[in-house]
Formats: C-alpha cells, structure tokens, sequence
C-alpha cells in the first residue's frame, strides 16, 4: 500500500483523526514530520507500547520523519490514572529510565548513520525534560495555562472518574498542559505537525493541537493534526500485555527472549490474525495466507509462528531468535539439548512445570518423585505408569526403568535435567550446589 491511511484502516489501527482528508492531503504532500511520546514509568518498554512505536515505524516506512520522544519531563509528574494517584519516582529514577527508553527506541528506526548528513526522514529522539525542566512555574502558568479551560479539563473522563472517587492532584490535573505543550515544542523545533497515541490519549492530543493554534497561530508550519490508534484487546478479555507471570518486557532482563517468543506464539487463534495486522510488517497477501493457513490447519499454528518469529527478530535480533526456535525444537525432541547455550536452556525451563531442588545429585529422589515434584504428571504412580507405557523421556532419551535416578551424567550445564511425557509435554529440573 502506498497510501500510509489506507494501510492503517486495513490493519484496524486508525481509531480518530482530525481532518482527515486534510491529513491525506498533507501526507501525499509529504514528507511529514510527526511524533509520538513514552513516559519512563518503568526501566523498560513493553509489548503494549509496539503498537505506537511500530506505527512511527510505518509511517517512515511510507516516507515521512517520525520523533520519538521520551518523556523525561512529563515522567516526573505521570499521566493520570483513571484508578488511583500515580507513585512520583525520584527524578534520578526517571532520568536513567529515560536513558533506556531512549536506547530501546532506537531500535525500531531508521536514524542518521554516523558521520553523514540527516535525511528528510530520517528519526530524531527527543527528550522533553529538556524545555519542560527549564520552565519556570510563571512561564507555565502564563504562557500555557491561560490557554486552558478549566470547565474543558474537569470534563475530561478521567478526571470525572476521580473526582467521584478520591480525588485528584493538582499535579495530574496539570499532566495534559506538558503535553500539550510538547506538541508546541516539536511544532516549533521541527515543523512536526502531527501527532500519534493511543485511543485514550485522544484528548491529550487534542490539546496540544489547540495550544498551536491559540500559541502559534498555525504559523509557520501550517495546521496540525492529530491521529490515534485502537487499543488492542484479547478475545477472552484478559489484558494484552499480560501472562500469568505478568508483563511482557521488551528487556531481555525482563522477560526472556525465549518468554518473549512464547508469548506470540501462544497467541489465541481469533487473536493472532489481528496481531499480524497491528504489529507485523508482512503485506496484505502474506497475512492473508496465514489466515488461509489458519483455517485449514489450525494445529499447525503457521500464523503464531510466523508472529513470534518475526516480533522476537525485531526486538532481539535474529541471533537470539534462532537460540529460542533451536530451544523449542530441542525440548519437544526435534534437535539436541546439547547444543543450547545455559541462558536459553534456563530461560527455556522457567516457562514450563519446573522444581528447583538442592544437589548433590546423588541425593536427589528417584526420576519419578522429579516427574511428579515438577508438575509433569499428577503422582508418582502416574510418573510410573508414563514410564511403564513409554512415555516418559530424559533429556530426550526413553526411561525403561521405573527405579532410575539421575546421575551427574545427566546435568546439562551441570544443573538443568529436561523432562518429557509423550512428545507435547515438558518439564525441568533445577539442581542447585
């Protein structure tokens, strides 16, 4: 597609926009320059914010210059919730994970190469603690404040939502004048006239939008627009984002690149389709065959695999997703342990019924006390009847004996022991000391 809008509308991102034939008008009179923010309210990304970074992404993919701008400023004082009063970090917190979102940015755009001049779409980030620190509380209140209604700002359903519950600060009543006038600020600095986010940041994008006007005039840079994007859900209404162990991270520290991958890949069928729309960069054919794929062969889950492989690449690197798709292959019985690095053999373990238990291992109980201690199978007498039927696996190999125990031989790294009852069923061991 070459119309970055119509794209947007097959992939079931565009939620609202301002004029958008307007809009259309000033893309296909392109480039332009436009940006989206992210607040470091945690040291780390999330999948829930690919949507937005992704779409910057798409848009330089189509021409046009995107600004990702990390919210140092605007991450001091916390977009209000529609629960509870925000958690104020120390600023030395928000500064060093403004320096992460920063890095972890940069991955997702084309920035100019070192040593060469920037193109007309070439990505800049920005951060606004630089003019938002440098405000004074007058130049706040004079400047950007006079420009606001208050009767406007308490209408605002957030704030309607806290009002009846326990209020609010008057710290987070003040969160959409920073924004607002970070669009000013962009407008002014690098002729950005539009800006992206979420559904439920439309209001803050309106204002900013406003604030130009009413500051600028629509000077010189001509008028400005404003285009938000669907939230994602999950079918069974549970948050995207979310597992049972909790958010999904796009720091490896945090979530391993091996959690990363199972995460999309155990992706819902009636939710992996929109997945790849929202979040791959596959075209409309490719994704359109997946769907066939899906519906006449739904075991095989050629969709998830295709998402998980492509989503893992882009966050981890190419390296690190051949280590998970080698992890997985070695753990049903495809490819030899042997081969895995302990990292990802680790990380592999942590995401299926695992026991940790203290060495030495000539102390450890027999293989079917570890079957059941790892949640493999329910007893030990179903530990025994696995093995009995030929269903039960060390590290790959058939156990025959019902009395077998582990030897040292056994450790992989010299602590793991992989588990298997027939061949979808994994389990692990962790041998501590």
């Amino acid at each position: 597609m070459t119309d970055i809008i119509d794209e947007l509308v097959w992939r079931d991102l565009l939620a609202q926009s301002t004029d958008l034939d307007e809009l259309r008008k000033a893309l296909a009179d392109g480039p332009v320059t436009l940006y989206c923010g992210f607040d470091p309210t945690a040291g780390s990304l999330h999948v829930g914010h690919l949507t937005q970074i992704l779409t910057l992404a798409r848009f330089q993919r189509a021409g046009h210059r995107p600004i990702a701008l990390v919210g140092g400023g605007t991450g001091l004082v916390g977009d209000p919730k529609a629960t509870s009063e925000r958690v104020l970090n120390p600023a030395e917190t928000v500064e060093e994970w403004s320096r992460v979102l920063g890095r972890q940015l940069a991955r997702f755009l084309r920035f100019t190469p070192e040593g060469e001049r920037p193109g007309p779409t070439d990505a800049v980030l920005d951060n606004n603690a630089e003019w938002l620190s440098a405000m004074s509380a007058i130049e706040l209140l004079r400047d950007v404040g006079k420009h606001f209604s208050i009767n406007q700002m308490l209408a605002r359903e957030t704030v309607r939502t806290r009002l009846e519950g326990d209020g609010m600060s008057y710290t987070e009543f003040s969160y959409v004048l920073l924004q607002a006038y970070d669009f000013v600020e962009l407008y002014r600095r690098h002729g950005c006239t539009l800006q992206v986010g979420g559904s439920d940041q439309w209001g803050n994008t309106v204002a900013g939008l406003d604030l130009i006007r009413r500051m600028d005039g629509n000077e010189p840079h001509g008028p400005a627009h404003c285009l938000t994007t669907n939230l994602l859900t999950k079918s069974d209404g549970t948050k995207f984002g979310k597992t049972e162990t909790g958010t999904v991270w796009l720091d490896p520290g945090l979530t391993t690149p091996y959690a990363f991958y199972q995460f999309w890949f155990n992706a819902d069928d009636r939710d992996v389709l929109r997945y790849l729309k929202v979040f791959s960069f596959r075209s409309r054919d490719e994704i359109e065959d997946l769907e066939r794929q899906t519906a006449e062969r739904p075991a095989a889950r050629a969709a998830q695999r295709a998402l998980a492989e492509e989503m893992t690449t882009l966050v981890h690197g190419e390296e690190e997703c051949a280590k998970v798709i080698a992890a997985s292959r070695a753990l049903f019985g495809q490819a030899s342990l042997g081969d895995l690095d302990a990292g990802t053999l680790g990380a592999a373990l942590a995401e299926v019924p695992n026991v940790e238990l203290d060495g030495p291992v000539g102390e450890l109980p027999p293989l079917v006390d570890l079957f059941a201690a790892s949640g493999l199978v329910p007893s030990k007498s179903a530990a025994r009847r696995a093995i009995q039927e030929g269903g039960a696996y060390l590290n790959n190999t058939k156990v025959t004996d019902v009395d077998a125990r582990v030897s040292a031989s056994d450790l992989l790294h010299g602590r793991y022991i992989v588990l298997r009852r027939g061949k979808r069923n994994v389990g692990g061991v962790l041998v501590r000391n």
